[in-house]
């Protein structure tokens, strides 16, 4: 027994610096004929029931996407915990899951997996996690969590803090391991961007 999809929000993070690689905007960049967001939109719409975006610039961008496109509330890209808050203030439903903008390929049963693990561990939140030389790495920017942890959110970012794994730690949190670790790479740099680019699409791996 999961968690109907109909009582979760699907929030994509594109507010980042976009830093490693060279400052531009990462979920705008193309990628098989799209932007990168817009494969992520498409990918988390089918397993959710609403669907938002956390940007920072750009916004009409984002906007023609045709979805809600809400910016971080402090203007300095306090990092992926700020567009969670974005989301999570907004958020109509039960749940939220986040995902990030440049993963375009994550598992189409990612929400389901999260869902049912949190309800089977009566979690607070649910982690993708994969297998990295031999030890189980969270992905923690792939969350499902409780909507109602906005205000312990708030007051964790108002203490100054903004390392996402100390504040899940705060709560019932539980791993969830999936196995196609290649699912979860992500374009940090324009190589990466290119290696995403050259690599056969997700209905060619199978």
């Amino acid at each position: 027994m999961g968690i109907d999809k109909h009582d979760i929000t699907g929030l994509v993070l594109a507010g980042g610096r976009g830093s490693r690689m060279g400052g531009v905007d990462k979920g705008l960049q193309p990628h098989r004929g799209m932007p990168l967001a817009q494969h992520a939109l498409l990918r988390l719409g089918a397993q959710v029931g609403e669907l938002m975006i956390n940007a920072n610039r750009n916004l009409g961008a984002y906007e023609s996407m045709g979805v809600p496109v809400w910016p971080d509330a402090s203007a300095d890209y306090p990092g992926p915990l700020a567009g969670l808050l974005a989301g999570l203030e907004r958020c109509q439903t039960p749940y939220l899951v986040s995902v990030p903008c440049d993963t375009p390929d994550f598992p189409e049963d990612l929400v389901a997996k999260l869902a049912q693990a949190l309800v089977a561990h009566d979690a607070d939140i649910a982690m993708a996690a994969i297998l990295e030389d031999g030890r189980l790495r969270t992905q923690p920017v792939f969350c499902l969590l409780k909507s109602g942890l906005v205000e312990s959110l708030v007051a964790y970012l108002h203490s100054g803090e903004r390392k996402i794994d100390r504040w899940t730690a705060q709560h019932r949190c539980v791993p969830v391991r999936f196995d196609e670790a290649a699912a979860f790479f992500n374009a940090n740099t324009p190589a990466e961007l290119q290696q995403l680019q050259q690599a056969a699409p997700p209905a060619a791996r199978r």
